[in-house]
């Protein structure tokens, strides 16, 4: 390593960051408790799956009458998404829970003082353990993931569609655990800091919901109008999870009714719903010669005076390729820049000597000086 490179990576604090990430990590993975604790998270991960599972295939047999083989492609799509939805709760309780104390409990034991003196960095203080504490709940995530594999047997989803439901929970747990570090900075106790954490959490994920249920609940059903800003839903992941489940099960099912409901958008031709009204693509089927295995129908876009011929794969509805990939990526982006924020926020109230307070701004000046004369 250069000398010029390791001057930068000490003006950003990256040996504080190892040394703080080193000795927490050794502190929270001593002894047999972490393993136990890997060991209970992938029993009730297992367990979950296989329940769901039991419970598809009886739906199948008597709702069909015939063997479940012939829907193993809905069965693996039903257990990726209950694994996804899970996890998503499981993670949404465990990072806030762990990084809610990192600080606070500097506070109690009164030791963050003495970190503050020493050479680290605030920002590899806060950086450190919010890492540190989070490489406990990735740990979890990457545990489960044999398990979720598993979906490979059944069918119907595809590799991409795991890495994006894996991708949410990792995002998942950096925003609420930035969000548990930042009360901890902000409150001396820790069962307050995650009291105000879970709190928050609720407010993001079901409060925002609701305030969106209840504005399109409200609208005129008589007038066509544009549904409620998707940008309230954007601090949920489970939302996020259901346009997941929407790739996977090619724009056909239930899941993507909801994410077309939500971004306003026709669940059919992936066209936006409420204004202008944009006619639909003409779908002609395919000439018999052309119809063969893997190929689906032939479609004729008549736009502007051109045709164009476009061939949709078989399995796919009209369309669905432009509601794939629509929400998602921008309630990750919104979740990763939240979690920056929040950290920024935690780096603030740490640092001694530039922390904010109302009595150190003039309007509070001003106003102090009024009331002593």
């Amino acid at each position: 390593m250069s000398a010029a490179l390791r001057v930068r990576l000490g003006r950003i604090g990256m040996p504080g960051i190892t040394a703080i990430g080193v000795k927490e990590l050794r502190g929270r993975m001593r002894g047999r408790r972490a393993f136990v604790s890997v060991t209970i998270y992938v029993l009730i991960v297992a367990g979950f799956a296989w329940m769901v599972g039991q419970i598809l295939e009886n739906s199948v047999r008597q709702n069909f009458g015939f063997s479940p083989q012939y829907q193993s492609a809905s069965i693996g799509r039903g257990i990726f998404i209950a694994l996804m939805l899970l996890q998503t709760l499981m993670i949404s309780v465990l990072a806030p829970a762990s990084t809610a104390g990192t600080i606070s409990g500097e506070r109690e034991r009164q030791t963050l003082d003495l970190l503050a003196v020493t050479p680290i960095s605030s920002v590899a203080i806060v950086v450190g353990k919010l890492l540190s504490a989070l490489s406990w709940v990735f740990v979890l995530i990457l545990a489960s993931v044999p398990v979720s594999a598993l979906v490979f047997v059944y069918g119907g989803v595809a590799p991409d569609d795991m890495l994006r439901g894996y991708l949410l929970l990792f995002v998942t747990a950096i925003a609420f655990g930035a969000l548990g570090t930042f009360f901890s900075s902000l409150v001396r106790r820790s069962g307050a800091a995650t009291g105000l954490t879970f709190v928050a959490v609720l407010v993001a994920t079901v409060g925002l919901s609701f305030v969106w249920v209840f504005a399109k609940a409200t609208q005129d059903p008589s007038v066509i109008t544009k549904p409620p800003p998707e940008a309230l839903l954007y601090l949920n992941p489970f939302v996020a999870q259901a346009d997941v489940a929407c790739g996977a099960e090619g724009g056909t099912g239930g899941w993507c009714q909801i994410i077309a409901e939500i971004t306003g958008t026709n669940a059919v031709f992936g066209q936006p719903v409420g204004g202008d009204f944009i006619p639909p693509a003409q779908v002609v089927p395919a000439p018999m010669g052309k119809i063969g295995v893997g190929v689906g129908i032939e479609r004729a876009v008549i736009a502007n005076d051109v045709v164009v011929n476009d061939v949709v794969p078989a399995g796919v509805a009209p369309g669905a390729e432009s509601l794939r990939d629509r929400y998602w990526p921008r309630s990750a982006l919104t979740l990763l820049l939240l979690s920056l924020g929040f950290t920024a926020g935690a780096v603030q109230l740490v640092t001694p000597g530039r922390r904010w307070h109302p009595r150190s701004t003039g309007f509070f000046r001003r106003i102090v000086s009024r009331k002593s004369s």
